[in-house]
């Protein structure tokens, strides 16, 4: 059986072969002197997701948007893995090495915005390592994740809503879920939806968020270095932040005592704060929140609205990502935070659908705008119409579909 080409594009070829489940990725042409060796010509593809390097007796392997993981005919040997190491590092001023002073084990990103991983040995005995997330030059957006079926049109167009609260009461919430399932992708496309006449203050442990908007101020945290310089934690960013008059607050990925300080925030004003972390569900998300290492006490969840859960599934054979599960945050049971699941994903119809459990957050909303439910609905099918009509006229790109969100706020 010969081989089958599934993709032909510039100087790559993608083809399965019928002794392997993977497709290989195959690139033609050599590759000029450069600081990132052989690994420069994936690094320029805006197809790939992840560029893996596992040390010199692997092929490089590369997890591609439409054909996910793919082997590579690209090949690096240990030497100049450590070589390449050393100089993704040098962008990071991470002194990389094994001995006093150096370490082997580093994280930051490219001058792209790609985020990186990298170790050596004696940390990866079999050699050294990358994992780089690729920056994507042209970020996705709603209308991606609509026509992808991550989300669908009355959901986007409803968190468009709560998101921006009828300019009265934006929702605090929280995107959960495992790794790979597109939670940061997801929230970037949600900062969208963010008025440009609100300050936006976001806090990362690795820059990756892409908003497109007009007054925005990025906060990256800093790991204490060989030389003694001292951590700037995820915690020490998000209190000098509340001192920066944000109207809201995007936190990347909460893992620690940020996250009692961002639900403070939430809690005393700062209305519009979301972030993201992992967690399967929504109950899963408050019993992580209230436990070590973030030691949220329960009752300052009652200043968090949502939990939305997003997923990585296997639909028809294929790598899908979905938000599953929408969850408010109804208050106490007893000395527990109550869930309302309010949208669930039903997988034999392959779409997430509303519960028809009452939503309290829209009553909020409503009560804070001083209109009625059916104004409020009103808003949200006047916002699909706009999302579909971005939708059908496969409008993508993020700088023209934030320019849509932000024009229709204008006219108002």
């Amino acid at each position: 059986m010969s081989e089958e080409i599934l993709d032909q594009y510039g100087r790559v070829t993608v083809y399965k072969e019928p002794s392997h489940p993977s497709p290989v990725y195959h690139v033609d042409g050599d590759v000029p002197a450069n600081p990132y060796g052989n690994l420069a010509a994936l690094l320029e593809d805006d197809a790939l997701e992840e560029v893996m390097y596992n040390g010199g007796a692997q092929c490089v392997k590369v997890a591609h948007r439409k054909h996910g993981m793919c082997r590579t005919n690209v090949w690096v040997d240990d030497d100049q893995g450590i070589q390449i190491a050393q100089n993704i590092a040098a962008f990071t001023a991470v002194p990389l090495g094994d001995g006093p002073g150096l370490v082997p084990i580093f994280d930051g990103r490219l001058p792209d915005g790609s985020r990186v991983n990298g170790t050596i040995p004696p940390i990866s005995p079999d050699g050294p390592t990358l994992t780089i997330r690729k920056f994507q030059e042209d970020p996705l957006t709603m209308i991606n994740l609509i026509k992808w079926g991550t989300v669908n049109l009355r959901l986007a167009a409803t968190m468009w809503v709560w998101i921006e609260g009828l300019d009265s009461r934006p929702a605090n919430f929280v995107i959960a879920g495992g790794t790979g399932s597109g939670k940061t992708t997801t929230l970037n496309c949600l900062g969208m939806y963010i008025p440009w006449h609100k300050r936006l203050l976001t806090v990362e442990d690795t820059a990756e968020l892409q908003v497109y908007h007009d007054h925005w101020l990025r906060m990256e945290t800093r790991r204490e270095r060989p030389d003694g310089t001292a951590e700037v934690d995820m915690n020490d960013c998000l209190k000098s932040s509340l001192r920066m008059r944000p109207d809201r607050i995007i936190v990347g990925e909460v893992r620690g005592s940020e996250c009692a300080t961002l639900l403070t925030a939430m809690n005393t004003g700062h209305d519009g704060s979301f972030g993201s972390l992992h967690a399967n569900s929504g109950q899963e998300t408050i019993t992580r929140m209230i436990n070590p290492p973030m030691d949220v006490p329960p009752i300052m969840l009652t200043g968090l609205d949502l939990i939305i859960i997003q997923a990585r599934l296997y639909v028809n054979g294929k790598t899908a990502r979905k938000i599953v599960e929408v969850a408010e945050v109804a208050g106490m049971e007893g000395d527990k935070p109550r869930l309302n699941v309010i949208w669930k994903y039903n997988a034999a119809s392959d779409q997430i659908e509303e519960t028809g459990i009452p939503s309290k957050l829209r009553e909020t909303i409503c009560t804070a705008a001083g209109v009625t439910p059916d104004v409020f609905e009103q808003h949200v099918r006047q916002r699909m119409q706009i999302l579909q009509d971005l939708v059908d006229r496969d409008i993508t790109d993020i700088q023209t579909v934030t320019q849509v969100i932000q024009g229709f706020y204008a006219s108002r």
